[in-house]
């Protein structure tokens, strides 16, 4: 059992409600998305792990079992180039459960008009391998998401 927690503050949503098909499918994997509340923000580890990829826009923290998850923050921000983006680690560093990995502003990436939704994707999972997955509430980072069976 793999307990995976926000990697920021916000309003929980559907992942079929995700303004993209890639996710809104769960074609990346099933999971939930957090709709970020106030400024630029600190984005946190969901699980401990390895990083095992890091872009400006989206990491994957990988589990000791090997187990993914990609925290991938906004939609089309890849577009931006990096810009409002500030990764704070390295691929290949080890992390805890709630270690920062990206400072950014949700802001920002609403105001080049892009959606600031973060989906948090259990990579590789079956959709009924997830509990406790619930929408509408709000989170901190930390609060847990679902649990991966």
């Amino acid at each position: 059992m793999l307990t995976v927690t926000s990697p920021l503050a916000g309003r929980v949503i559907a992942l079929d409600t995700v303004p993209d098909p890639v996710f809104a499918e769960s074609m990346v994997g099933p999971g939930t998305a957090v709709e970020p509340t106030g400024g630029a923000v600190a984005a946190v580890a969901p699980i401990d792990g390895v990083l095992v990829s890091l872009h400006p826009h989206a990491f994957v923290v990988v589990s000791d079992d090997g187990r993914g998850v990609l925290v991938h923050l906004g939609i089309d921000t890849v577009q931006l180039n990096g810009e409002g983006f500030e990764p704070l680690l390295r691929r290949g560093d080890a992390v805890r459960r709630g270690d920062v990995v990206v400072r950014w502003d949700p802001g920002a990436v609403e105001s080049a008009g892009r959606s600031p939704v973060c989906p948090v994707i259990a990579l590789e999972a079956m959709a009924d391998s997830l509990t406790g997955l619930t929408a509408g509430g709000h989170v901190v980072a930390g609060d847990q998401l679902f649990v991966w069976e």
